[in-house]
């Protein structure tokens, strides 16, 4: 029974949180949440009473031995924090990102539309994509996705009614597949499902049929694919990456850690019934291995003149930058650095700094240190919402120049939030934080020009995310008593 009180008092456990613990008496409703990260597995608890964060902890994963150990040495710490039971852990919610997340490649017909809605699909419901394909797949492309070995094919391809030609020929070359894939979900033309429907339902894999991402031309629908990866994440994938041996121990893994965070942004910004949220925002999360960037906005254009190009955005819209992470992609970051800070970096220690921040749980020491990690950090915040961003582009014509938009204007977004331990554990958070912004000096690439900056300096927003799908009032309160201006 974790009532028992706990007597592990290491500095890393001391380092977790500032909240003092908290006896049970004081409680009334206790809500437990998990992550399970590659690099960590955390614990939140909440008091769902008061509307109040009692802990956050952390441990290092185990998903490569057993997952379940990890889940012991957090709840450990959590226990050091506020007393609880079995009854609350029964009840807890998780997500995860671990083993790699979600991984999904996406087969199109063409690379501007039909890839591309299943890639905004893909990643609105919290995969990695780890392969994108267009028009009809070659042999070699086909002996990459088994090497790739996704959790999901994607597999898109024409308007409803529209060319089936694609879509089939692909189905015919992934039914060839003898290994690395499992699970392949499409999402295209519906003329064509009976033909792959008679085609995949030969082999052994697990074939779902969902709504064509993109029915007509211009027309985006993604919210029937994610709920259905999600389904597959959840039914299925958990357990394949051996995640689902903790259900035993707590409620559900009921989404992957990406798709948590979308649900706090979209709460943030819509906030619910009788409270209404902060308006349309940018969140940008910033990890070791990668840096997401979420919008909850429209991103019309706002210029006179503009006409938008490409397909429609989605209100809710996430990219991932696989090469902009704070651990596993420092030597990319500092390329970016020596690029961008020509003259301003003193090459030997910086380079030394670098390869120190590699070591695990390596965090700066001095103030010169320190100042090289506020650097990387704002520039994997700088590059990430740049590729997030649209931007502004002028097409030349025999009828004059026309200004087009590719992507969200974010201009007038009035809040960006900062997220991820290189932001909210830095020692400047609103410097790293600025790289989201505008620059005058960049006026075609569409960055957020005036807003309110804020910090989830707790690192709850999975939680919040997790709790939104069944208290999303208590959420609501929750994250913006711990949202810190900047």
């Amino acid at each position: 029974m974790y009532m028992r009180k706990r007597h592990i008092h290491s500095g890393a456990a001391r380092h977790q949180t500032e909240i003092p613990k908290v006896e049970c008496e004081m409680m009334n409703n206790i809500r437990i949440f998990i992550d399970f990260g590659s690099t960590f597995t955390k614990a939140v608890a909440f008091d769902l009473d008061k509307e109040e964060l009692i802990a956050r902890v952390q441990s290092p994963s185990t998903v490569d031995t057993d997952v379940t150990v990890g889940l012991e040495k957090a709840l450990a710490l959590l226990a050091e924090q506020v007393e609880f039971g079995e009854a609350e852990i029964k009840e807890a919610l998780a997500s995860s990102s671990a083993a790699g997340g979600l991984r999904v490649v996406c087969c199109g017909l063409v690379p501007d539309f039909t890839t591309e809605a299943a890639r905004m699909a893909a990643l609105g419901a919290g995969a990695k994509i780890v392969g994108t394909y267009s028009y009809e797949l070659s042999n070699s492309e086909v002996a990459e996705i088994e090497a790739i070995s996704p959790d999901i094919v994607l597999l898109t391809g024409g308007t409803d009614g529209g060319n089936k030609k694609v879509i089939i020929y692909n189905a015919r070359m992934l039914a060839n597949l003898k290994r690395g894939v499992k699970n392949i979900i499409v999402a295209g033309n519906k003329s064509a499902y009976d033909d792959i429907a008679g085609i995949l339902g030969k082999t052994d894999m697990n074939i779902i049929f969902t709504k064509n991402v993109m029915s007509e031309i211009g027309v985006i629908d993604v919210d029937s694919t994610n709920q259905k990866i999600r389904e597959l994440f959840i039914n299925r994938i958990t357990e394949a990456k051996g995640i689902a041996r903790v259900k035993t121990m707590v409620k559900d893994v009921i989404m992957p850690t990406p798709s948590a965070v979308m649900e706090a942004a979209k709460l943030i910004a819509d906030g619910v019934p009788g409270c209404p949220g902060r308006g349309e925002l940018l969140l940008v999360d910033v990890g070791g291995a990668t840096t997401d960037v979420y919008s909850v906005a429209q991103g019309s254009p706002t210029q006179p003149g503009v006409s938008m190009l490409g397909l429609p955005q989605p209100y809710a819209k996430r990219t991932v930058e696989g090469d902009l992470g704070l651990f596993h992609n420092l030597d990319t970051l500092a390329d970016i650095a020596k690029r961008e800070c020509a003259g301003a970096l003193d090459d030997p220690f910086f380079d030394e700094k670098v390869t120190e921040f590699r070591q695990m749980g390596r965090l700066p020491s001095c103030e010169e240190e320190a100042e090289c990690h506020v650097t990387l950090s704002r520039l994997a915040v700088k590059t990430a919402v740049e590729r997030h961003a649209g931007r502004i582009d002028v097409i030349v014509t025999h009828n004059g120049d026309y200004m087009v938009q590719r992507g969200k204007d974010l201009t007038q977004v009035k809040l960006v939030i900062g997220a991820g331990g290189p932001v909210a554990f830095s020692s400047d958070p609103r410097r790293v934080l600025q790289g989201a912004l505008f620059h005058k000096e960049s006026p075609a690439l569409l960055k957020p020009k005036n807003p309110l900056m804020m910090l989830d300096g707790k690192y709850i927003l999975f939680a919040v995310g997790l709790l939104a799908q069944s208290e999303p009032r208590k959420a609501f309160n929750i994250i913006n008593k711990y949202l810190v201006n900047l």
